[in-house]
């Protein structure tokens, strides 16, 4: 059997939330209106300073899935791929590039699980070299419409059911892999595994990992990809190598901030 490192992606690999990054993208392509912009505006600001709780990821969900309903899916694909360059190079945090090069270099896969729609996940994952997502994903209609209903909501005890599908199918170790996270929702996704890490955990997370002796991680340098690390990001290389001179960013840019 194998082990599997599996990662959150928002607030531990980018620094945003994946979904309200897109918000401006969509809004000039006429997809959405000002006083949605604006909304999310403020919904991104209050997700980098407090994170998101259940009741605010339950609203998001309900929110968003009215708004799209009717939107045509390969127009949103088409959106995210011409502008995932300009909405995630200045987002992620070097931290986690440097632990996903150092699990792959052990032989472990590295999974993106996400509570986003797969239509801005698997694009930004590509982009950040990560082929093997499990995202939240819309029902359509015959003409590629959504229809406003999910068929998998990868969130909460749906992110570990989804790990334990996968393992059954594929053959993962569950209790040699690794979880990283930094949300209270997600803690189904670290108790499935037998690594659980936090990274930059909200209050209720940071006191569970405590009282569990849990591995706690904080993640604060944001590389821009574009500039520094093009191989990387079109190739996933994991070179053991890479892996130092990208640990080397984070610490500079942590020395300097």
């Amino acid at each position: 059997m194998t082990a599997v490192a599996f990662f959150d992606l928002d607030k531990t690999i980018i620094a945003k939330s994946s979904t309200l990054a897109f918000t401006r993208p969509m809004f000039k392509a006429g997809l959405l209106r000002g006083s949605t912009l604006a909304k999310a505006g403020i919904a991104q600001a209050y997700y980098q300073a407090f994170g998101a709780d259940h009741d605010q990821l339950e609203r998001v969900k309900e929110e968003l899935t009215s708004l799209t309903k009717g939107w045509d899916r390969a127009e949103v694909e088409a959106l995210v791929e011409e502008t995932v360059d300009e909405v995630v190079a200045p987002l992620v945090y070097a931290e986690a590039l440097a632990i996903m090069a150092e699990h792959r270099g052990h032989g472990r896969r590295v999974v993106v699980l996400s509570a986003s729609p797969e239509e801005i996940v698997k694009p930004l994952c590509r982009y950040l070299g990560i082929d093997d997502v499990i995202a939240t994903r819309a029902a359509v209609d015959e003409e590629g419409r959504y229809t406003g209903e999910l068929e998998v909501y990868a969130y909460g005890s749906g992110k570990a059911d989804e790990m334990r599908r996968m393992a059954d199918d594929e053959g993962i170790d569950l209790e040699a892999s690794y979880a990283y996270s930094d949300s209270i929702t997600d803690l189904p996704m670290l108790e499935a595994v037998g690594h659980p890490v936090v990274v930059n955990p909200d209050s209720e997370l940071a006191a569970i990992a405590a009282e569990r002796g849990w591995e706690v991680r904080r993640f604060e340098s944001q590389v821009t990809l574009r500039d520094k690390l093009p191989a990387i990001a079109a190739s996933g290389a994991v070179a053991t190598g890479i892996a130092a001179v990208l640990a080397y960013w984070a610490l500079k840019g942590r020395k300097s901030g």
